[in-house]
């Protein structure tokens, strides 16, 4: 276990006014790991604003303070010189927030992040690759800091233990993980309204989208790979927002046989994200570090110019090659 560095805990101590954010298309691990830092420091009398370049998904709207996050093109109010320092949460690169360009040197950059790749461009780097969540290594943030959790700030972080293990079914649900989720139950967190959240109330326009997004299918590799399309036309018939497809990818990857998933989505003209998840010791985070992308040995993404059919086409021939080599 990587332990709170000393020189973190120093200058969250030190300064007083902080921007939280983290990357684009924020999961559930972002958002509730912004919340419940955001929540942390203000126990400490700091103040902190989260500000997210993208929307936060419909999903997570239902968890207390996520209606509190600034978002948009622009940074929010004041910034940056009405801040002391900018907390980037799992952004492995500073581009990955939408701020590389905007900073100019003027804040100190606190990097907490478990990806893969981090390129340890804060004045303080704490990354810890073996964490389940982000989530997991602000509660031990929070005990470092002697910060007594109340049940908002518990339940934010063990929502972001159950978005980033699979609601504990993949690799990295380890000692670790239900520890962690234990004692944020101890300390308030509510699981039956986290799991409410999630799997019983998705709106009508993400499960059209699901039958839009499956209509897609393809399975190749003797059954090993599947892929998704999602199109924008796609998404218009479904009356989706932003966010609707969060999950979408798990369907695919419940196949029997199945070891590795792509979605491909379109995001505009000639402009594609690509999502990825496999299982056991595939490593599709090499794949998407190729294209500029990042993640983790078993969930990772990169967005990639093209036509997204093509798109669809290519990523599954390089997960079949790394199925052939692993």
């Amino acid at each position: 276990m990587t332990d709170t560095p000393e020189d973190l805990l120093r200058e969250l101590r030190n300064h007083e006014r902080f921007l939280l954010t983290s990357h684009a298309n924020p999961d559930g691990d972002a958002i509730g790991s912004a919340v419940g830092l955001a929540r942390i420091l203000r126990g400490l009398g700091k103040g902190t604003v989260i500000w997210n370049r993208d929307a936060t998904p419909r999903v997570y709207e239902a968890l207390p303070g996520s209606a509190r996050i600034h978002q948009g093109e622009e940074p929010p109010p004041g910034f940056p010189d009405g801040f002391d320092a900018l907390i980037t949460l799992e952004c492995p690169t500073l581009e990955r927030s939408g701020l590389e360009g905007q900073l100019d040197g003027k804040l100190p950059i606190l990097n907490i992040d478990h990806h893969l790749g981090n390129e340890q461009y804060g004045k303080v780097n704490w990354v810890d690759t073996a964490a389940p969540s982000l989530g997991e290594m602000i509660h031990r943030l929070a005990r470092a800091l002697n910060v007594s959790l109340d049940a908002q700030t518990a339940t934010s972080l063990y929502l972001t233990l159950v978005t980033d293990t699979g609601n504990f079914r993949f690799a990295n649900a380890t000692d670790r993980a239900f520890e962690a989720a234990a004692e944020l139950v101890k300390d308030g967190a509510q699981p039956q309204e986290v799991a409410r959240w999630l799997y019983e109330s998705q709106p009508e326009s993400a499960v059209r989208l699901l039958g839009e997004a499956l209509q897609t299918l393809e399975v190749s590799a003797e059954g090993r790979v599947a892929t998704l399309l999602l199109t924008k036309e796609m998404a218009e018939r479904a009356g989706a927002k932003p966010g609707d497809s969060e999950g979408l990818i798990d369907v695919p990857r419940s196949i029997a046989g199945v070891r590795a998933v792509a979605v491909v989505r379109e995001i505009g003209p000639g402009q594609c994200k690509v999502s990825m998840r496999s299982r056991g010791d595939l490593d599709i985070e090499r794949i998407a570090r190729a294209h500029g992308g990042g993640g983790h040995r078993n969930a990772a993404g990169f967005a990639l110019d093209g036509e997204c059919d093509a798109v669809r086409g290519e990523v599954a021939r390089e997960l079949e090659e790394a199925l052939g080599s692993a």
